[in-house]
C-alpha cells in the first residue's frame, strides 16, 4: 500500500514538473517573440490566419491583402484618427484605460449593454496573437500580452503595428492596403476625412463599409474629425 502511495505521489510530482516546464517554455517563448517584434515587422497575425482559413472552408479561396508600411510613411492624420476613435488616452496609460473600464462597468450596472473598453495595445495583443471570442481564458491571455507589449515596445511601435494589422474590410488588412483599395493612394496621401472614415469602420469592418458608408459611419466619421481637433491634431502624438 505504501509503495502504491509513493508511486502515485511520484506520478503527481512528475506531472507538476512537466506542467511547470511547459508553462516556463511558453513564458520564455512569448517574451522572446514579443521582444523580437519590436524590430521585426510581423508577416501575418492570428486574425489574418483565421480569415484565410474561413475563406478556404467557405469555398471562396480569397487571399489576404496585406502589406507593411512604416509609421513615418503614413499621413500624420492616420495615427491620430485611430487614437481619437479608439483610445484617446493611449499616450498616457499602461495598456489598460482604467477610466474607460469604470465607465463601461457603470453602464453594465445600470442594465445597459456593456460597451467595449479595449485599448489600442489590447487590440494589438488580440489581433496579433489570439483567437476571436470573449472567454475569460482569452481575456486573461490578452491581458498578459498587453502587459508584455507595453513593457517591451514603445508607444510609437504599438501604434505602428496596430495600423498595419487592423482589419478594414473583407480580407483587407493594414492602412496601406486599405488606402490603395479604397482611395487608390498611398497612406502618406490620405486626407483627414479619409483617415477618419477608415477609423470609423473599425468597430466592425466586416459590417461597416468605407465604400458605401452608412449614416452611422458618416456620423462617426464626423465625430472622429471633431475629436482630432479637440485633441490638438497630429501634434497630440508628437511625443510618442
Amino acid at each position: 500500500m505504501a509503495n502504491n502511495n509513493q508511486s502515485f505521489g511520484k506520478k503527481i510530482l512528475s506531472i507538476i514538473k512537466a506542467v511547470f516546464k511547459f508553462l516556463l517554455l511558453m513564458f520564455l517563448s512569448s517574451v522572446i517573440i514579443v521582444f523580437l517584434l519590436r524590430w521585426i515587422n510581423p508577416v501575418t497575425s492570428s486574425i489574418m490566419i483565421q480569415r484565410q482559413i474561413e475563406s478556404i472552408f467557405s469555398g471562396e479561396f480569397d487571399y489576404i491583402k496585406y502589406s507593411w508600411v512604416d509609421y513615418d510613411d503614413c499621413s500624420p492624420y492616420l495615427p491620430i484618427a485611430f487614437v481619437a476613435a479608439e483610445d484617446q488616452n493611449f499616450p498616457d496609460h499602461f495598456g489598460f484605460d482604467v477610466r474607460e473600464i469604470k465607465k463601461a462597468l457603470k453602464q453594465y450596472e445600470r442594465g445597459r449593454r456593456i460597451r467595449g473598453a479595449s485599448t489600442i495595445t489590447q487590440q494589438v495583443a488580440k489581433n496579433l496573437f489570439l483567437w476571436e471570442g470573449k472567454s475569460f481564458i482569452r481575456k486573461g491571455i490578452e491581458a498578459y500580452f498587453t502587459v508584455l507589449i507595453e513593457l517591451l515596445w514603445d508607444k510609437k511601435r504599438i501604434l505602428e503595428v496596430y495600423m498595419n494589422i487592423a482589419e478594414f474590410g473583407n480580407m483587407i488588412f493594414g492602412v496601406k492596403m486599405a488606402s490603395l483599395a479604397y482611395y487608390n493612394k498611398l497612406p502618406a496621401k490620405v486626407s483627414p476625412a479619409q483617415a477618419a472614415l477608415l477609423a470609423a469602420v473599425l468597430p466592425n469592418p466586416l459590417r461597416y463599409s468605407v465604400v458605401r458608408p452608412s449614416g452611422y459611419v458618416r456620423g462617426r466619421q464626423s465625430w472622429i474629425l471633431k475629436q482630432i481637433n479637440s485633441l490638438g491634431g497630429p501634434e497630440y502624438l508628437k511625443e510618442l
